[in-house]
């Protein structure tokens, strides 16, 4: 790598709310959302050990939650924190870091999975951008390029102008805070704004991602999980009783007893202090995180059950995201396909959002209690603290 464009600082914007992941953070802040054993900032300050040595995170929404599990280090990394009081955009959230920051620095989004080595090439080029191709490029901002360089970012737009997609990800000197914006129609200050301005007059180098993985819906998480599983090396620290199968690539957390009867069929993540079984199935790409109770007969594939949670016996759980804390009553079954095969829609701020999957189960918050003999229907979703009465039927999110 050319030691001329080496940084020692990042900034990762961690601030926003996350409306399009409701109810998962009603109750936590996005980036430390869970996937595949780990949170979505975690994974990130993982890919960046050896990069750089000082990060800074802008926090807002639910700040004390991100300060409280990340801490002030991060290995070897240096980790400080910098408020954004007012919800004002990206760009003001960026602005904020910008007397920290000594000279070039790395910026990235807090709740998108980046890879370390993309981010070893952006670094490669002095003020640059991390692009991704992609089939489907709506509802990203669309990146023109000419000769090598950025020649135009359009925010979003209604037809496709390009299959490059900006993932947020930059390499760039902290002049790039003297360019003048304004609001956007959403009333916020967009960083990418700078961006525009900055291409008028100098060039933008792109660099094009290999391994980013966007999140910005729940079912996004359970793209990231398997994404991750996929990788994830056969490693039991917990006790498997005589008669229990594990096939493939299971990872079993300490103290965690796997019950005889019981099938696992990797890549699977199971962490801490879980009781697993008897006779139940987990199917590929489930991460079941520390402390959860799986009863007798339980079903479970490709889905996240997040920390304390019990899904008692005779209960199926399919293509589904389960917060923490939540109790699953007996018989509780999570279906996740339609009778008329069509891709599932799932209600995100008032309007359908096609989910572009054939499967997909329920979004349950943390804390929540389903009845016994409950039947959740595809795409459905369950905010946190709410309770469902004995076999009752959900068919429109409960808020």
């Amino acid at each position: 790598m050319n030691q001329k464009f080496l940084t020692g600082q990042a900034v990762i914007l961690a601030a926003g709310k996350g409306t399009r992941l409701v109810p998962l953070t009603e109750t936590s802040p996005k980036p430390i959302l869970k996937v595949a054993g780990t949170t979505i900032l975690e994974h990130n300050l993982e890919q960046l050990q050896g990069i750089v040595t000082e990060v800074f995170i802008i926090v807002g929404h639910r700040a004390e939650l991100i300060k409280e599990k990340i801490g002030n280090k991060y290995k070897k990394i240096k980790i400080k924190y910098i408020v954004q009081k007012e919800q004002l955009g990206t760009g003001d959230a960026a602005k904020m870091a910008s007397k920290f920051i000594k000279n070039k620095f790395l910026l990235l989004n807090g709740d998108d999975l980046y890879n370390k080595n993309d981010l070893k090439k952006i670094l490669k080029k002095q003020n640059s951008i991390l692009l991704k191709k992609v089939s489907d490029p709506f509802g990203f901002g669309q990146i023109l390029v000419k000769n090598g360089f950025v020649k135009e970012i359009k925010e979003k737009p209604a037809e496709k102008v390009s299959d490059l997609v900006n993932t947020g990800a930059y390499f760039l000197d902290k002049t790039i805070f003297e360019y003048k914006i304004q609001k956007s129609e959403r009333e916020e200050y967009e960083f990418t704004d700078y961006i525009k301005n900055f291409i008028k007059d100098k060039k933008l180098n792109f660099v094009l991602a290999e391994n980013w993985m966007p999140i910005s819906y729940a079912w996004n998480l359970l793209d990231a999980n398997e994404f991750l599983l996929k990788k994830i090396k056969k490693e039991i620290k917990g006790r498997v009783e005589k008669n229990a199968t594990i096939k493939g690539r299971v990872f079993v957390g300490k103290r965690t007893t796997i019950k005889n009867g019981s099938y696992i069929e990797g890549p699977v993540y199971i962490g801490e202090n879980c009781d697993i079984g008897p006779n139940c199935y987990i199917r590929p790409f489930t991460a079941i995180f520390n402390n959860c109770h799986i009863g007798q007969a339980v079903e479970i594939k490709n889905s996240i059950i997040n920390e304390k949670t019990n899904i008692a016996h005779l209960s199926y759980v399919g293509d589904s995201v389960i917060g923490g804390n939540c109790n699953l009553g007996c018989g509780t079954i999570i279906t996740n396909l339609r009778h008329d095969f069509d891709n599932i829609k799932s209600e995100i701020k008032g309007e359908l959002i096609d989910t572009k999957r054939k499967k997909f189960g329920a979004v349950i918050g943390d804390f929540v209690k389903t009845g016994s003999g409950t039947i959740i229907y595809p795409g459905r979703k369950i905010w946190p603290n709410k309770i469902t009465m004995p076999a009752e039927i959900v068919k429109k999110d409960i808020k």
